[in-house]
């Protein structure tokens, strides 16, 4: 019989089998082995409970065996459980019965690490890495009693072992520096990179059962990816579906399925017969859908609505076996721009979304634990709920962490923030031996599976930071070898994992590093001669030494993907993981805590710049004081250079400029300790992040001077032109009165752009407004437009705050009452106050605006606390600091 008849005679007996059975038998029988494990270490002294998903570090927590692992120098003291061996195990009773299928799958969705997996006695497989999802036939192992061990090998020991039969040439770097107190070899493990130690986190190498484990059993096939990914052809502007289906099918002969596909709220149901072949099977359906339907885009946050459709999936197999899946689909279109710009060398970069460019603001994101089980959806929530209201609509997940829980990125779908999504590789070299390659290519065929149907996720990056260390030479390789390393390099991430990902997902781009100059590198042989180049791709810069207000030592790139400066979380925040002699900025738990060389030195060096440090005597006024002075350092360093970016987006200067993208590091923090972080451990907001949701308002005046003169750019990323009125105020620090006002009516500020709108030179604006010098006052603007359009309000310091004349203790008092789920704060000073901050302490929450500068008499400002609180536990916790505060 030719194909076709054979297939018309399949949907006749499918739509029959359909018909005739209304539910379907049972495709799969599963049984979840989350809970309690016994859990022992290598001699056997140590037998406790622990819970899968988890791992050793914190179920010895849970049993009251050791302390927080966060707690002091614990990082080093607990160093024995990493070196350690340790066994998972537990009986369980097969509720089903085996005789009827036929197979059955012991699943593992992540195991950490290294382990041999072992039931009922027999050896049915071993784990090494991470980030892949380990499968194992045991349909020949299990009873109807059974038991299961998972004996791990300490991956300090297998990282080690591994590096020492890599014999050919050396693989670097051997070890992290002396200050972040970790573990070596990292890089022959693929394990989570930080997890050995980073420049803002500890060593804690885990072990444990870290995601899902359970049995399936099944008869002719099984589900094992689903993913949905739509398409837009330019020309017809014909919307489809990219539905890619992978099963397991046991049988000998191929399988007959009729599927499915409903999406109602389209309009759209379409019904295919497929054949599943024996082994691996990949079905890959092309959906159209009607030009007549008036369907939604996607849009990144502040750009339109995150809609999507519920969809339904039927497959019916033969004998009346049916699997059902529901999901979630998004349409939009995204472009990694990258053309020849007038009046500039090189190339553009920038992103296009449904075809609209767009000025990406956001930040890094790290693990939020060094114990993932640790890492819950209301965790998640909290932190990236704080991106959004930052008014950031993108996050880089950095890659010397983990590929975050399926959570994170449904939250991120929801809140429209866009992913760069970094593959898990950082900050070194890496080994191509062929055992290394396979289990690389395995772990990327299995994110991008689980990830792509995921509209948040935009591209997708093959490294942090490994082109610039062999461009720069980082780990002092001999010239005459570094051949052997650049070729390794193109094996791993153009040969295997760009391929890989090329394969899997034509749907959005992807590059091979992060910085790196795109095409430029393309044609350089994957391998850029200066990834650095303002002209083309991303961009990292750090620069603690140079003064940070100083925006000329930024640089004027295409993406600024990775800047920032340090800061130390609150007080309150340290005080959780810290004794009273810690609390000191010299103490040894701050010098401990401090991963970054020189670290707590530069923080105070570039704070001395522009403000006068604590020389109090009282210790732990002078330790508060020092924390609160980083966090304004850190905060106005950043908002400089940020600043810097959003303005540089629609010119060229000397050839360089058209920075489309501003993402600063890092939004979120490991532990509690000094870093470059936003959001403190737990989610606490640092000075920072309320200076984020100003800078990345959608409407935005900005300030700098140049030769004297002084210039303000409008910055939109408003859909439609803006017609608006920019007002500007002089304030001498010794009055509560300005000095002068003035407004310029008829600024016009075109969508998604950054012009200049007022300049004027400094000495003539002062000479306007009578006694003003650049010491004794301070120019604050905003814009304003019709209804309630209006830009947050910014400043301009015309000196350093150690040399302002007039500023005065402001004498802050405040009235707090309850309005609901929030509280009212009524604000009082008596004199113009810089950077006022206000500390809840321990009572969580966020407040509607913090950091800033106090030019009225009377300011409220709403307090939301995340849990229930009381005016009188507020009014305890409350304190009030500003610059004048600081002696």
């Amino acid at each position: 019989m030719p194909p076709e008849g054979r297939r018309a005679s399949l949907l006749l007996v499918l739509l029959a089998v359909a018909s005739g059975r209304s539910e379907g038998t049972a495709a799969s029988a599963r049984l979840n082995l989350r809970g309690s494990w016994r859990l022992s270490n290598g001699n056997g002294s140590l037998v406790l409970s622990g819970d899968v998903p988890g791992c050793v570090h914190t179920a010895l927590l849970r049993e009251g065996l050791i302390q927080d692992p966060y707690y002091r120098f614990n990082d080093l003291a607990y160093r024995w459980i990493s070196l350690d061996n340790w066994t998972y195990s537990r009986e369980f009773q097969t509720l089903f019965d085996v005789s009827i299928w036929q197979k059955v799958s012991l699943i593992f969705e992540g195991v950490d690490t290294v382990a041999e997996i072992v039931v009922n006695n027999i050896s049915v497989g071993r784990t090494n890495n991470m980030f892949s999802r380990y499968s194992f036939d045991i349909t020949d192992v299990l009873q109807e009693v059974n038991t299961i061990q998972v004996h791990f090998l300490s991956a300090i020991w297998y990282a080690a072992e591994q590096s020492k039969n890599h014999q050919a040439y050396r693989v670097p770097p051997e070890c992290p520096p002396a200050v972040q107190k970790g573990e070596c070899h990292v890089n022959f493990i693929r394990k989570e990179q930080c997890s050995f130690s980073w420049d803002w986190g500890p060593s804690f190498p885990t072990q444990g059962i870290w995601k899902d484990v359970r049995i399936e059993a099944y008869n002719l096939c099984h589900l094992i990816y689903f993913s949905v990914t739509s398409h837009c052809e330019r020309n017809s502007q014909q919307w489809s579906l990219e539905i890619e289906s992978n099963f397991d099918v046991v049988t000998s002969k191929p399988v007959g399925c009729l599927v499915t596909v409903s999406i109602p709220e389209l309009q759209t149901q379409e019904v295919r017969t497929i054949e599943l072949r024996p082994g691996e099977s990949s079905i890959v359906l092309l959906i159209n859908i009607s030009k007549s339907i008036a369907l939604e885009t996607w849009w990144p946050r502040g750009h339109g609505n995150q809609t999507g459709y519920n969809m339904m999936t039927v497959f019916i197999i033969e004998g009346g076996y049916k699997i059902e899946k529901i999901s979630k689909v998004y349409f939009r279109t995204v472009e990694l721009v990258e053309e020849p710009i007038p009046g500039s060398p090189g190339l553009s970069f920038y992103f296009r979304i449904n075809g609209l460019p767009i000025f990406m603001k956001g930040s890094n994101w790290v693990p939020a634990d060094s114990f993932q089980d640790r890492v819950t959806p209301k965790m998640l929530k909290l932190l990236l709920q704080s991106a959004a209201d930052a008014n950031m609509n993108m996050l880089r997940v950095w890659g010397g962490g983990v590929y975050e829980q399926d959570e994170f990125y449904d939250i991120c779908d929801e809140l429209g923030i866009m992913i760069w999504q970094d593959f898990m590789f950082a900050c070194a070299l890496y080994p191509t031996d062929q055992s290394y390659l396979d289990s690389v290519r395995t772990e990327i065929t299995h994110q991008v599976k689980r990830l792509k149907s995921h509209p948040s996720i935009i591209l997708w990056s093959g490294n942090n930071e490994n082109e610039a260390a062999i461009a720069s030479n980082w780990f002092s390789i001999p010239q005459e070898e570094m051949s052997i390393y650049s070729k390794d390099y193109v094996t791993l991430y153009v040969k295997n994992i760009r391929e890989v990902v090329l394969a899997e997902d034509k749907s959005r781009p992807y590059i091979p590093s992060s910085p790196t100059n795109g095409w430029k590198t393309v044609k350089e042989g994957w391998l850029s001669h200066n990834p650095y180049d303002t002209h083309y791709g991303d961009t990292h810069y750090y620069s603690y030494r140079n003064d940070c207000w100083d925006w000329t030592t930024y640089p004027r790139a295409r993406f600024a993907s990775e800047y920032g400066f340090q800061s130390w979380p609150s007080f309150s925040t340290l005080a959780k993981v810290s004794s009273e002699e810690d609390w000191s900025y010299t103490s040894n738990f701050s010098l401990h805590r401090q991963h970054h060389a020189k670290g707590n030195d530069e923080m105070l060096q570039q704070a001395g710049l522009h403000f006068k440090l604590p020389h109090g005597t009282r210790l732990l006024e002078n330790f508060k004081h020092t924390i609160y002075l980083t966090q304004v350092m850190q905060a106005q360093c950043i908002k400089m250079e940020t600043e810097f970016y959003r303005r540089s987006q629609s010119e060229i200067i000397d050839g360089e400029g058209r920075t489309m993208g501003a993402l600063y590091w890092q939004l979120n923090d490991i532990w509690q300790g000094p870093s470059w972080a936003s959001l403190e451990y737990g989610g606490k907001w640092k000075m920072l992040h309320y200076f984020a949701r100003h800078f990345f308002a959608p409407l935005l005046p900005v300030a700098h001077e140049a030769e004297d003169v002084f210039y303000i750019y409008g910055v939109s990323d408003l859909r439609s032109d803006a017609a608006l009125t920019l007002k500007i105020s002089l304030h001498p620090w010794s009055s509560m009165e300005p000095a002068c006002t003035m407004a310029k009516e008829g600024v016009n500020i075109k969508a998604g752009s950054a012009t200049a709108i007022y300049k004027e030179p400094i000495a003539d604006l002062l000479r306007r407004c009578g006694n003003c010098t650049r010491q004794s006052c301070v120019i604050t603007f905003y814009l304003a437009g019709r209804g309630n359009l209006s830009s947050p309000s910014n400043y301009h310091f015309l000196s350093s705050l150690k040399d302002a004349v007039g500023l005065q203790k402001p004498q802050l008092t405040v009235s707090i009452s309850q309005e609901q789920d929030h509280f009212r704060l009524v604000l009082e000073t008596a004199a113009v106050a810089p950077f006022v901050w206000l500390d809840a302490g321990d009572i969580p929450g966020t407040f509607s605006d913090n950091g800033f500068l106090l030019t009225e008499k009377q300011r409220i400002i709403l307090f939301h606390p995340w849990d229930s609180t009381s005016v009188t536990e507020l009014k305890k916790s409350l304190s009030l600091t500003s610059l004048t505060d600081i002696s």
